[in-house]
This record gives structure tokens, C-alpha cells and sequence, in this order.
């Protein structure tokens, strides 16, 4: 279906991206009065050098004004494993940093999950407020993958059609 009426190409955009599967990160952050997270999909990389990605921030979210603070951040890249997690964060007014949640600090200060084995250290570069959403564009100053062997529990976590999955092979492509 074609569109071109404004809120009809609004409801297209929402059902063809319900339908674009999208990796599944944890972003969390203290500028200074206590750790918040999110959970989001919209992370994209965008430079390998210098490490660069950007994602999006809905000025609906309480815990974005806070992000949007910090001078630095941790961006959690999640896989099927940490789909509790994922839930966690996805879920207004939940206590993210609680007893039951295993996390630390790093030693520059930002909140890290302990059990999520990619993550990176960020700082943002820009910010562009776009229609109730802020894009971030962040530099990434330091990073871990500590996964040597992916297991089937490792693998990644996608976001489609309002819900989490665990993305599987079906294809091995050698380039």
C-alpha cells in the first residue's frame, strides 16, 4: 500500500517497521544523581573509525531527559540471554538497578550490567531533537566482547512485530 496522506504514511511507517527486525541494546548512564536504563532497538553503528553509532531517545521516556545529562554512557548490545534484562529495562517505573540485578560500576563511573558480555563505553558528540525523539550520536571510547564461542543461549536478540527473539543462522555465508 502506498501513501502519501500524513497520517496514513504514519500508520505504513509503524506497521513496516513492526516488520524490520532490529538489534536489541540496553543503554544505561549517572550524570551524577543516580543510574538510569533503557532499552532500545534504534542503535546503529555508523563509523568504524573512529567508532561511532547513533540511536534514538522518545521524549516520552522519563529515563531519556536523564541519559541526555550524562557526559558518558554504556551501550549494552543484548543477546537472547539477557532478554530478562531487555524486559527490565523496557518496563516503566522498574527498579533497574535493584538487589536482584547484577551491575557495577566501571571504574570511570558509569553503571554496567555485569552479565552482559558486549558492551561499550560512549560519549555523545551530538544530539538533534527530530519530531518527539532525540537522535544521539555517540563516539565509543572503550568496549568489551567477551564471548570467545557464540552458544545457542549467546545468540542475538532481535525486536519485530512487538516482541523479542532469538536470532538463529539458516545460512553460512563465507566472503
Amino acid at each position: 500500500m502506498s501513501a502519501t496522506n500524513q497520517s496514513v504514511l504514519s500508520e505504513v511507517f509503524r506497521e513496516a517497521f513492526r516488520n524490520h527486525p532490529a538489534g536489541v541494546s540496553v543503554i544505561a548512564a549517572d550524570p551524577g544523581d543516580g543510574p538510569v536504563a533503557l532499552t532500545v532497538s534504534s542503535l546503529i553503528s555508523v563509523s568504524a573509525s573512529p567508532p561511532t553509532v547513533a540511536f534514538s531517545l522518545s521524549a516520552q521516556s522519563t529515563t531519556a531527559v536523564t541519559i541526555l545529562r550524562a557526559e558518558t554512557m554504556v551501550i549494552h548490545l543484548l543477546r537472547h540471554k539477557d532478554m530478562p534484562l531487555a524486559q527490565l529495562c523496557a518496563t516503566s517505573g522498574a527498579d533497574r538497578f535493584g538487589a536482584e540485578v547484577r551491575w557495577a560500576r566501571l571504574p570511570t563511573g558509569e553503571p554496567r550490567y555485569i552479565d552482559v558480555g558486549i558492551w561499550f563505553r560512549a560519549r555523545p558528540l551530538h544530539t538533534l531533537p527530530v519530531s518527539g525523539a532525540t537522535l544521539i550520536v555517540a563516539e565509543l571510547l572503550e568496549g568489551q566482547v567477551a564471548e570467545a564461542e557464540v552458544s545457542e543461549d549467546e545468540l542475538s536478540m532481535v525486536y519485530l512485530n512487538r516482541q523479542w527473539h532469538g536470532l538463529r543462522p539458516v545460512l553460512e555465508v563465507s566472503l
